[in-house]
């Protein structure tokens, strides 16, 4: 499934430059305005048929100033068991981060991944939380599960609908 990102905007302009290049922009700007922002990257997916659509997100929270965010859809047409589709998801959202974590800091900008898995037992998804969990803290992320993983269940959940 390795293919070239396209970000876009929320708007459905495309990034024309590299991610990174992007967010090193528009913190700059952000920081030269004088907002403080907080970062939250999220993974949502939907089974259409026989293809996934996966859509991540990069959202930026102007603290008390509302906030934006890119946009990232990539399709796989790999069978998944919901567990693989949901750690999918994580791994997307990683290595979004992974590639930004440098100019966050720069930046002192916090970030947090956010990872649509239902902390209720009851729900399919929940089989993935102990492994999702373990991977993002044990690579020094911040992370967010339902109900309070907004980028992964609201944000880019309204990508892939």
């Amino acid at each position: 499934m390795e293919q070239e990102q396209q970000w876009k905007r929320w708007n459905g302009q495309p990034v024309n430059v590299p991610i990174a290049e992007e967010v090193n922009r528009v913190l700059m700007q952000e920081r030269a305005a004088g907002y403080e922002l907080k970062v939250c990257i999220g993974t949502d997916s939907q089974v259409k048929g026989r293809m996934t659509e996966f859509a991540t997100v990069i959202v930026f929270i102007r603290k008390g100033k509302g906030g934006f965010m890119y946009v990232n859809k990539e399709i796989s047409r790999q069978r998944m068991t919901i567990k693989e589709r949901m750690l999918m998801e994580v791994q997307k959202s990683f290595e979004t981060a992974y590639g930004l974590c440098n100019i966050f800091s720069r930046y002192q900008v916090d970030m947090e991944l956010h990872a649509d898995i239902n902390t209720n037992p009851a729900f399919k998804s929940n089989d993935a939380l102990k492994e999702a969990m373990g991977y993002i803290l044990g690579m020094g992320f911040a992370f967010r599960a339902k109900p309070e993983a907004f980028a992964s269940s609201r944000c880019a959940n309204k990508v892939v609908q």
